[in-house]
């Protein structure tokens, strides 16, 4: 289909080219349509073209490791999408829906050449709506499902926290067993038995006094360590459910690229079948 090169000034990408390289590239791109709710194209499908819209908009966006829908951007009439996959061969990286009924220009790898051939200029305008969604996928990678527990609580830990950890499971051990034997044994010995000066006599309220102390000084650090314990099963919790939303919604996608995948080919088996049917008549 013949594309009036005065659309193609009306478009950033080529506003600057002069009205000859216009003309000459107008010879080369395709123009595609696209309705309201139509997908362009889906994550993880092949890579091959560039689209700038003429008119209309769409919505380019994934879907996080919790399922949650994340719009990336919302291009309208200049701008364009699906740059990343047609510089470097790979799969979609995100979807793109039609949000309002879209006229746009498809760009191969050839036409993509050809322009910047007459004007590298064009290249700046991919660059930065690159380096654009690259930032925003880098702030996403924040949140991924895959954390480590521990690194999230141990780092947050402050130097009282760290000591009521270090006291609860010191005195929860064998050699803080071993060592109140044997002060209590030499305690009591040195009171009960005659010839020593005693400073503690029968029924011991010195050390009963002292064992008291410690006892409420050493639940508080248990109590502390206990809360912190619990704040990392919740944590622990929170990750085990996000890396099990994780596998759900892998297996979806899955199922939908599957669903995908058999429609398609009952569509051209489908056009298979009327072709033969035509041959035959």
């Amino acid at each position: 289909m013949p594309i009036d090169v005065s659309l193609l000034a009306e478009v950033p990408l080529f506003s600057l080219l002069d009205e000859q390289e216009r003309a000459a590239l107008a010879t080369q791109l395709d123009v595609v349509n696209f309705r309201a709710g139509q997908a362009v194209f889906n994550y993880g499908d092949p890579g091959g073209a560039l689209y700038v819209i003429c008119a209309g908009a769409a919505e380019v966006f994934f879907k996080n490791d919790t399922g949650e829908r994340i719009v990336l951007e919302q291009p309208a009439v200049g701008d364009f999408f699906g740059e990343l996959s047609l510089l470097d061969n790979g799969p979609r990286t995100a979807s793109v829906w039609v949000t309002e009924d879209m006229e746009a220009l498809r760009i191969d790898r050839t036409d993509l050449e050809y322009l910047f051939r007459h004007h590298s200029g064009a290249a700046m305008d991919l660059l930065t709506a690159m380096g654009r969604r690259m930032r925003t996928t880098v702030e996403l990678l924040r949140h991924t499902a895959t954390r480590n527990v521990n690194e999230e609580m141990e780092d947050r830990r402050t130097l009282i926290q760290k000591s009521a950890d270090w006291i609860a499971e010191f005195s929860g051990s064998i050699p803080f067993l071993g060592i109140h034997i044997i002060l209590f044994a030499v305690w009591i010995g040195w009171n009960v038995l005659p010839g020593l000066a005693h400073f503690d006599s029968f029924p011991f309220g010195l050390l009963t006094m002292s064992v008291s102390l410690e006892a409420i000084i050493l639940s508080v650090f248990v109590l502390l360590s206990q809360n912190r314990q619990v704040a990392k099963d919740r944590v622990r919790s929170d990750i085990e459910y996000e890396v099990n939303l994780k596998a759900e919604l892998e297996v979806a996608h899955l199922h939908e690229k599957l669903d995908h995948l058999h429609a398609e080919v009952n569509r051209r088996l489908d056009m298979i079948e009327r072709m033969a049917n035509k041959a035959e008549r």
